[in-house]
């Protein structure tokens, strides 16, 4: 099984629809700090069937 693509839109540092297409030979994802490129490991993490909030590097669901 490959994953081909991703779609985040409303996850963390996404608030507008973005996909990521997974050509073959992707071995990386670069980019300046801020730029969510550990949100993308979240969210694959998440689509995966993680559910602890803490493996997502969060504390709690509910932030203040």
């Amino acid at each position: 099984m490959y994953l081909k693509e991703l779609t985040l839109k409303g996850f963390k540092s996404f608030a507008s629809a973005t996909t990521l297409r997974f050509e073959p030979g992707i071995t990386a994802v670069v980019g300046p700090n801020g730029s969510g490129k550990s949100n993308i490991v979240d969210a694959l993490t998440w689509v995966m069937g993680e559910q602890g909030v803490k493996n997502l590097r969060g504390t709690s669901i509910w932030r203040t």
